[in-house]
């Protein structure tokens, strides 16, 4: 019985810690700019919210639009706020600096598999 409570244990703060990891990866990628490191998260479908548009898209146009977003913008930084979780899902807070503005940034991540998946990035004028 020890065993098996020490093995459950030992599991759920091994997926705890695989969990905050593709978050700190998507967070470290927002901090360069990095696009296509942040795509590597990207769920199926992905729901990109910009000051300009928001909608729901495949992994290739969500690419696509978030390194024209980088680029127009020229990503200069990201700090956070927060990180949480909720239920099996995680969300991050935080402000990205760009060369022209500051964003509000929330970021909702969510255990999919054996693989973290960003489901939904909003960037908000500040």
């Amino acid at each position: 019985m020890k065993r098996m409570l020490t093995f459950f244990a030992l599991a759920a703060v091994i997926s705890s810690f695989t969990v905050m990891v593709g978050m700190d990866d998507v967070v470290a990628a927002l901090k360069k700019g990095n696009a296509s490191q942040v795509a590597r998260y990207f769920d199926n479908i992905v729901e990109i919210t910009l000051p300009e548009k928001s909608n729901s898209y495949s992994r290739t146009q969500a690419e696509t639009i978030l390194r024209d977003f980088f680029r127009i913008k020229s990503v200069k930084g990201f700090d956070v706020i927060h990180i949480g979780d909720n239920g099996g899902s995680q969300y991050c807070i935080g402000t990205l600096f760009t060369s022209t503005a500051t964003y509000r940034t929330t970021l909702f991540m969510k255990q999919k598999a054996n693989k973290q998946t960003l489901q939904e990035i909003r960037f908000e004028n500040r």
